[in-house]
């Protein structure tokens, strides 16, 4: 019978017998010193868990958690961890046999009203403010990746600063009164998968205080810092199937339990005004400098998770582990990230790329993650702008082929085109939908017309290297279908400008 997850039953779990660790510390005596916001599935599996790790060790104790969030979801989330004592259930699904660990680095969540996170981040103990708010809660403009200015909520916080409604807000009014009263000011850690995420928010932290005060933004500029970092840990969402799961294989009744792959990694610039806790001691690893990190990630992990999407959906696949079982789906994209991901890519002392691109199949293919082709294919116009079109851009730069890169725009143009009126297919699920479609349709007669929805591709329609190739396997996929263009891409060898109308006569 599963045990209720709380702080008086983490000794009978671990009397259980069931491969379950539970809190090697006494909580009583940490204290807080982050406030994260966006306190979801991702930061359980992540931060909380290697600083779960560091006070194993004995040390830095007062850097535990306080959760915090604006939104209806956080205050759910705080409702269920509230119920058990701020605890967590992080299940690492190992191929080799799972296991379980009750996290116990959370000591707090704030309500979720803006006065009561304002005081808490005002609190002089609070030393690092970090977040998970998805690229959707920086309020960026599209544009100038710049702090969207005329946003409606940002224009009220700059109307009425005294009471803010976003986070940014919020952090620019707890900053003044630490300002005000002689406290130091906080560190702003961003976890999310964004490229220059600690730009980013220095950006939106800094543009929403000169909307308020300049002094304060000069002041901003001058004390608080925001490292980059680069966060690596595939967590899917929490269902029943999860709640199950850890209830049926590990005896713990959680209502808010999280699941993730084996794998961590975060790389963190190491820029902390207020101090950070030793999480080198526990695998975090600390540099300089994050970018060539951080693209690393980017190309060889989320631009092989976007290379393989669309042609998963066209074969009729909807997990992504039993899609990485067709040989033709893995062949081919180890062929794309050898011969155009890896050589535009600068080299890391101490880094392996084809040794980090092995690991990462290895990722995909676990199947206890049961990650689905339906949310590596979701929102392609935010995907494909972060993971692919910049590994082009570099191409096109350095004199590199694209024609693997050509090809996987072919076939998210034709997945475009055929998904809603496919059965079993993933639909399309994207803001610009519309537009994506009527692109792909108008791309059988003309092809330039997918390669140029501007919002997406800017100028690349204008990359005669590129639209040449994206015409070509636009035509073969519709003529032959979209395994006979990956397999004609991995027999060529790479030289697919030279052979193609040679197998394929007459397709284009």
């Amino acid at each position: 019978m599963a045990v209720p997850l709380s702080q008086k039953t983490v000794e009978t779990l671990a009397g259980l017998g069931h491969d379950v660790r539970t809190p090697a510390y006494d909580r009583r005596r940490l204290r807080p010193g982050v406030l994260h916001i966006g306190l979801g599935n991702f930061h359980r599996s992540h931060m909380a868990t290697y600083l779960d790790r560091l006070f194993a060790r004995g040390e830095d104790q007062d850097w535990a958690v306080i959760g915090a969030g604006v939104m209806p979801a956080d205050a759910r989330m705080r409702r269920r961890l509230h119920a058990q004592d701020w605890l967590s259930t992080v299940v690492d699904l190992d191929p080799e046999g799972c296991s379980a660990r009750v996290v116990g680095a959370m000591v707090d969540f704030v309500p979720v009203v803006p006065a009561a996170i304002v005081r808490a981040l005002a609190d002089p103990d609070v030393r690092i403010v970090s977040m998970t708010i998805t690229e959707g809660g920086y309020f960026l403009d599209a544009g100038t990746g710049r702090l969207d200015a005329r946003h409606p909520r940002i224009r009220a916080d700059a109307a009425d600063p005294r009471r803010p409604g976003t986070i940014f807000g919020m952090l620019v009014k707890a900053l003044a009164e630490r300002r005000a009263k002689g406290h130091p000011p906080f560190t702003v850690l961003s976890c999310d998968n964004l490229p220059g995420n600690g730009e980013v928010t220095r950006s939106a932290v800094v543009g929403m205080a000169e909307l308020v005060d300049r002094d304060l933004a000069d002041w901003i500029r001058r004390e608080v810092t925001f490292p980059n970092s680069m966060v690596d840990c595939i967590t899917p969402s929490t269902t029943a199937r999860e709640r199950e799961l850890v209830s049926r294989r590990f005896g713990i009744e959680d209502a808010a339990p999280v699941v993730c792959e084996p794998f961590r990694q975060w790389v963190i610039e190491d820029r902390f005004c207020a101090g950070r806790p030793a999480l080198e001691r526990v695998g975090v690893e600390f540099v300089d400098e994050v970018s060539d990190h951080e693209t690393m990630k980017l190309r060889i992990l989320n631009a092989g998770h976007a290379s393989i999407a669309y042609v998963a959906a066209l074969l009729g696949y909807r997990q992504v582990h039993t899609a990485m079982g067709d040989l033709d789906i893995r062949e081919w994209l180890s062929a794309l990230q050898e011969r155009e991901i890896l050589p535009a890519l600068r080299s890391i002392e101490g880094k392996d790329y084809h040794a980090y691109r092995a690991r990462v199949v290895e990722r995909f293919r676990n199947a206890e993650v049961a990650d689905t082709v339906s949310r590596l294919c979701a929102n392609g116009s935010t995907r494909q702008p972060k993971f692919i079109l910049p590994a082009i851009r570099d191409a096109l730069g350095l004199g590199l082929p694209v024609a693997g890169l050509a090809l996987e725009l072919a076939l998210w143009c034709h997945y475009c085109r055929v998904a809603d009126d496919t059965p079993g297919m993933p639909p399309v699920s994207d803001p610009l939908s519309s537009r994506l479609r009527t692109g792909a349709v108008e791309a059988a007669k003309q092809p330039r017309a997918f390669l140029g929805i501007r919002e997406i591709f800017h100028d690349l329609a204008e990359a005669p290297k590129l639209c040449d190739a994206f015409a070509r396997w636009l035509a073969l996929i519709d003529s032959h279908g979209p395994r006979a263009a990956i397999r004609h891409y991995i027999d060529a060898g790479g030289h697919h400008s030279s052979s193609f109308h040679t197998s394929y006569a007459g397709s284009s």
